[in-house]
């Protein structure tokens, strides 16, 4: 698959990129959702996104408090990635926070991540006491200063997305992405508004949880006692979400049978659908604990569905709905 303009930026990325919520390394609240990873691991999964095509890496303040930004940079520079070669989107936490902080705390980012520039800097959630109006002039500021290249948002309804939207225009800043939970387990933004709004104003939606918290990949319902063996935050999410097992079970199965025909996984097959039925609006972020796993995500690119087995795999995941 070819790079995608993001939304209306001069940025350009693959379909699939990487998310980095696990190279959290245990710090703070986020951080606790993922095992620590030794550092050559990290470094593999980086390694292996980068061979299979991904050009982009999505980290935020709130993984691991600023640890997820120094471990991609860190990884980065270890694999001799020169800064603008690849891209990297970080995000802004606004919990407890007024608009001022953005531009308060972009040094720390911009320290976290050198020498790699921020690409794309994000709203993290609309959880600060300042207005959104507010914070969109002050990420205005940061573009026009430099500091960054582009801005998004993340888990914006349609109505915050077109708040900041609108005022981002009057000055002269375009919303790049709105970063949101969908999935084919999960597509609550073709319902409530958030897709065709994206549409709408030439923003891209990038998908987190792209592969549902692993379910996607078949390998609970292979085994469904994993999930019990999975400690913290993450395994009581997942013991919950393998409740619905025997309902997605026959979404998961088409997703084999389709992925036998292309040589490729159920998660394969589940990504390459996200990124693909609704043209160039959606990229995706699966994360990745193993090196195999970010080959699977980067291999999502390396081929096509057909119409049909596309019509199928829709038909079966709007019964599979949570």
């Amino acid at each position: 698959m070819d790079k995608r303009r993001l939304g209306k930026t001069d940025l350009f990325v693959s379909p699939i990129g990487l998310g980095c919520w696990q190279f959290s390394e245990g710090g703070g609240f986020g951080g606790k959702y993922w095992d620590s990873l030794p550092e050559s691991v990290e470094q593999e999964i980086a390694a292996a996104a980068l061979a299979g095509g991904i050009n982009w890496f999505d980290t935020a303040e709130a993984y691991g408090l600023g640890r997820s930004e120094r471990a991609v940079a860190r990884i980065l520079s270890a694999l001799g990635k020169k800064p603008g070669e690849v891209v990297v989107a970080t995000k802004w936490l606004p919990l407890g926070r007024f608009a001022g902080s953005i531009t308060g705390t972009i040094e720390k980012r911009l320290e976290f991540l050198a020498p790699y520039p921020i690409d794309l800097y994000q709203i993290h959630f609309p959880a600060s006491f300042s207005t959104i109006a507010a914070q969109a002039r002050r990420m205005a500021e940061l573009v026009r200063a430099g500091k960054i290249r582009a801005v998004g948002v993340s888990n914006f309804s349609a109505a915050q997305m077109r708040a900041a939207h609108r005022v981002l225009a009057a000055e002269g800043v375009p919303l790049a992405s709105n970063q949101v939970q969908h999935s084919l387990l999960d597509r609550r933004i073709e319902r409530n508004g958030v897709l065709d709004a994206a549409k709408e104003l030439g923003v891209t939606i990038i998908a987190y949880s792209p592969l549902a918290q692993g379910i996607l990949t078949g390998s609970y319902h292979g085994d469904p006692e994993r999930v019990r063996h999975m400690k913290g935050i993450r395994g009581m999410r997942m013991r919950h979400a393998a409740r619905s097992l025997e309902k997605t079970r026959p979404l998961v199965e088409e997703l084999q049978r389709i992925g036998a025909a292309h040589d490729a996984t159920p998660s394969e097959v589940a990504l390459n659908w996200l990124v693909t039925f609704h043209g160039e609006t959606v990229v995706a972020i699966p994360g990745a604990s193993k090196r195999s796993q970010s080959e699977k995500n980067a291999k999502a690119m390396a081929f096509a569905l057909t119409a049909a087995e596309a019509a199928r795999i829709d038909e079966l995941s709007r019964g599979a709905q949570a």
